[in-house]
């Protein structure tokens, strides 16, 4: 079931009464078998992992809790636990491309084995549920938290449906609490809920599947293609894959938020980052915050020497990488972001002694260099993100400035080569043009928030004219997946 699916249209609604219409003490009995059922929609098979995967942890959860006098015998439970939670996501997400690269080494080595793989498919959701049981099981053992005692409350925490297939990735000390809350119907959240649900689906229906065209086009078949329509098709994928994921973060967080849930903001105009650090505060911020507390910090952070902390960095990111997908090139990115990073520390700029950082107008000045230019930085590891290999990504590198010696043949040929013309381009540059004002204006207010406190007559007409345009530009009946529903 797919948010955006006709099925998902019909399953909210009926979600939504049966909870406010019951009593507050079953109400988590309606979300528990309302993200089973979506769950499962995916295929019964998933539930077995995801049930599995909530027992481990909760009983864990409270055996620490149990012997907390004894500090071996919490910490013992902690590593089995996340050891068994590690090793089914690396059984179902990795174990094909870990069997494959030891037989491509022991062959090198001239001991001819053939590789051992399994046909297993991915359970939706899974590198965010297990990452999710994984900061629980640490938190309480840190006594940041304590263990759920509800065993039906702690399954909601891990299923509730808003987020399990791309999270974002809750901590128990947000979500947890929230379950617990009596809460009470509150007309102005949900009308904030369906507004920001709306605005998810412009994104992901106008913005991100309307690019998917041109950027498939291009990348599913790359030897037809050179020069300036590598580079548009890689530009395009940059707003295809933000608003994809930001937009189903819109619709999971509008969805949650409709039934009194607040989730965690995963996104906040990370286009208009100053630097990768900047951009990693911005870009899947539940992801990047949990690296950073649950791997960054524990290695050391920055209170380690220079070449500890650039490696602290590089572990952070590779993992990064590989949490994306058993893939090289995820690997490669991640490794290229965390290079970033690392050489991002030697400009003197970024210290907060700069007279950069501490003039506003030299801070100013200095944004409309390293705004375009680390925009440019991410766009270029995107390549690497979006090739199927790693021949299909230097293939890009390799060709994407041929014939730029004639820039207005190098521009007619990109034309010439995707199909587009200058309707084309007018047809996907307005919506873009809305995005880039939108996320301009959440910087300094709430978008949502500022439109809603205007008169009925100005506020009404932006509404319409939002629905128009989900209505006129998205694909009639097609129903797409969104793209990180493959990690």
């Amino acid at each position: 079931m797919l948010f955006n699916s006709f099925s998902y249209a019909l399953f909210l609604p009926i979600v939504f009464i049966l909870y406010w219409l019951i009593p507050q003490k079953f109400r988590w009995i309606i979300l528990l078998m309302s993200s089973y059922y979506f769950y499962a929609s995916w295929g019964p098979q998933y539930i077995a992992v995801i049930l599995l995967t909530t027992i481990i942890s909760y009983t864990a959860a409270l055996l620490m809790k149990s012997r907390r006098k004894n500090r071996l015998y919490p910490k013992t439970i902690l590593i089995l636990s996340v050891t068994i939670c590690v090793t089914i996501l690396f059984f179902f997400k990795y174990f094909n491309f870990f069997t494959e690269n030891l037989s491509f080494v022991l062959q090198k080595l001239s001991i001819p084995i053939q590789p051992f793989t399994l046909k297993l498919a991915l359970p939706i959701g899974i590198s965010f549920y297990i990452f999710q049981t994984i900061s629980y099981l640490v938190d309480v053992y840190r006594g940041e938290i304590r263990a759920e005692k509800d065993f039906g409350i702690y399954a909601v925490y891990i299923s509730f449906f808003p987020k399990v297939m791309q999270g974002p990735i809750e901590r128990g000390k947000k979500l947890l609490p929230q379950l617990h809350t009596c809460q009470s119907f509150q007309y102005n959240q949900a009308s904030y809920g369906l507004k920001l649900m709306a605005w998810g689906y412009f994104k992901k229906l106008v913005l991100a599947d309307g690019l998917s065209v041109y950027v498939n086009q291009v990348y599913n078949n790359l030897p037809s293609y050179q020069g300036f329509s590598l580079i548009l098709a890689t530009f395009f994928f940059a707003i295809q894959l933000y608003c994809d994921f930001s937009g189903y973060t819109d619709i999971a967080l509008g969805s949650a938020k409709i039934l009194g849930i607040n989730l965690t903001q995963n996104f906040r105009a990370p286009y208009f980052a100053s630097s990768i650090k900047d951009f990693w505060g911005r870009w899947h911020i539940s992801l990047s915050s949990w690296l950073r507390d649950y791997i960054y910090i524990p290695l050391g952070g920055n209170r380690v020497g220079k070449i500890r902390h650039a490696a602290n960095i590089m572990i952070t990111f590779l993992i990064s990488g590989l949490w994306h997908g058993a893939s090289w090139n995820y690997i490669l990115w991640g490794g290229i972001h965390g290079a970033y990073q690392i050489i991002e520390g030697f400009f003197p700029w970024n210290s907060k002694t700069s007279p950069f950082q501490r003039n506003k107008h030299l801070h100013f000045l200095l944004c409309f260099i390293t705004i375009p230019l680390t925009f440019l930085l991410v766009c270029f590891a995107w390549i690497f993100f979006r090739a199927a290999t790693m021949q299909e990504a230097f293939y890009v590198l390799k060709n994407m400035f041929t014939g730029i010696t004639h820039i207005s043949v190098y521009l007619q040929d990109c034309a010439l080569q995707m199909g587009l013309t200058f309707n084309h381009l007018i047809f996907n540059c307005l919506p873009i043009l809305l995005l880039f004002i939108y996320d301009l204006t959440s910087l300094k207010t709430d978008v949502i928030t500022f439109i809603s406190r205007k008169r009925f007559f100005i506020r009404w007409p932006i509404y319409i004219f939002i629905l128009l345009l989900i209505l006129l530009f998205s694909e009639k009946g097609v129903s797409t997946e969104f793209i990180y529903m493959q990690f």
